[in-house]
């Protein structure tokens, strides 16, 4: 009877197929397998952006990967330059596009979302997608998660963030057609939980997962940052060698601070990056000449600081600083790497309006408008500047948020908010480490709960300047 048994066991084992005795592939996923699948069917989208070095690196990778599909001898997918697909700034947020996405490439199978430096092996690109059907919902990527509950992420899975993924932008994300479609009939009929664009890659996680109904992030260990013999997609950096950096003396360095944080903060701004600046200047609402600081006649205030910032716009414009090239302002508990940021800026050209820093995003789904958080620190070219001065741009109130106020007048000017990643508006706890490098963050902010010369000391000084502190 036990072989009778196992006779009966085998014959329904070869009957029924692997899935059915618990492995193997399923029929949906053995038929995607058996069928022909090629470039044409995936849409490539260059996260480019509008300021001309960016728009040249987006240029330089579309011709990459054009070259490549020529070299594997087949029609190559469609690649778009998000900052030319759109007149609508505010395609960088992604939701704004997909219905564009949807309408111009209704037949294609795959959205593949990579940054400027991303780089691509399309062919083991091809190999990899296949293992999942695009007539079902997918979201793929290289997972992230929070090591605890983040301010950026507005403390979401406060209980185990590790329970929530998100995608690395670096190494790429991907939607499959099916998933895309359904995305996009949501846009068209809800509302979104918040105006804000903060962190985009985990808000689009959480849109994606739809408080359980729709999929959570599936980890692809092929889409990499750094590369490996099995890796689809890796990544260079966000601080590329362009130039010699810019010179100590083109940048003016503007501190906001006031009288109640005179003898917390100054003093760790004085330990730690001061240092490395050539001009630097800390505006308060008062004199003190210990410090010393200026008072520009603006009142502190409890909330937004629109009235000191555009004081110090006037400021810099005025005989009573030197001329350079670029402005910065910052934070007095903003920690700042300068020699990093003065590389970072000789790929950019001062004689163009140049606004940059860590982008985010308010009503962009609508018709809304992006600004440099400023917390990270906001870079303003001398062009910049004079435009704003020179269009009569103001706050509605002195204590309205100066960044958000600054965002309005930039798409007033048509000047494009340019984001780049190693700005941090928080610490570097409220962000997943694998994000993190030591050797490029340029900004961190705030001093709550850390000790803050320490944290410049691990993530933003120069290995060969720590011994100096």
């Amino acid at each position: 009877m036990e072989i009778y048994g196992y006779i009966l066991l085998l014959q329904g084992f070869l009957l029924l197929g692997p899935t059915a005795a618990g492995g193997g592939q399923t029929q949906a996923e053995e038929a995607q397998r058996q069928t022909p699948f090629s470039l044409e069917e995936v849409v490539i989208v260059i996260q480019s952006q509008q300021n001309p070095f960016h728009a040249r690196r987006g240029e330089i990778k579309k011709k990459e990967l054009l070259k490549q599909a020529s070299q594997l001898g087949q029609e190559p997918p469609h690649i778009i330059l998000l900052h030319e697909f759109s007149d609508y700034e505010g395609v960088w947020s992604i939701l704004p596009a997909l219905p564009l996405f949807s309408a111009s490439f209704g037949s294609a199978s795959w959205f593949l979302f990579i940054e400027e430096e991303t780089q691509v092996s399309l062919n083991s690109l091809l190999t990899v997608l296949k293992r999942y059907p695009a007539s079902e919902e997918w979201f793929l990527g290289r997972r992230l998660h929070d090591s605890e509950a983040s301010i950026i992420h507005h403390y979401a899975f406060a209980e185990d963030p590790s329970v929530f993924g998100y995608p690395d932008p670096a190494a790429g994300w991907a939607l499959s057609s099916a998933l895309l479609h359904r995305l996009v009939e949501r846009i068209h009929h809800e509302h979104l939980k918040s105006d804000f664009t903060i962190d985009l890659k985990h808000e689009i996680a959480l849109f994606i997962w739809n408080d359980g109904k729709g999929p959570k992030l599936t980890p692809v260990p092929e889409f990499c940052r750094e590369a490996k013999d099995h890796c689809v997609t890796t990544f260079t950096s966000y601080l590329p060698n362009c130039a010699p950096p810019v010179s100590k003396k083109d940048i003016f360095v503007a501190v906001k601070t006031c009288q109640k944080f005179h003898s917390e903060r100054v003093p760790v701004v004085k330990k730690t990056w001061e240092r490395d600046a050539e001009l630097l200047e800390f505006y308060s609402d008062v004199s003190d000449e210990s410090i010393p600081t200026i008072s520009l006649g603006v009142p502190n205030t409890d909330r937004g600081h629109c009235g000191k910032t555009f004081a110090i716009l006037k400021r810099f414009l005025s005989d009573a600083v030197p001329n350079t090239d670029w402005l910065l302002i910052v934070d007095d508990d903003t920690l700042i790497s300068l020699p990093r940021l003065r590389r970072l800026l000789s790929c950019y050209d001062p004689k163009e309006a140049v606004s940059l820093g860590e982008r985010y995003g308010y009503g962009l789904v609508q018709s809304g408008y992006s600004y440099p958080t400023g917390g990270a620190g906001m870079v303003l070219s001398r062009v910049a500047v004079s435009e704003i001065v020179s269009s009569g741009c103001s706050c509605y109130t002195l204590d309205a948020p100066d960044d958000m106020e600054l965002g309005m007048c930039l798409k007033t000017l048509d000047i494009p908010v340019t984001h780049n990643p190693l700005f941090h508006q928080a610490r570097p706890d409220d962000y997943a480490e694998a994000l993190l490098s030591s050797k490029e963050a340029i900004s961190f902010h705030k001093h709550w709960n850390i000790d803050p010369i320490a944290v410049y000391n691990n993530w933003l000084r120069d290995t060969n300047q720590r011994d100096e502190l």
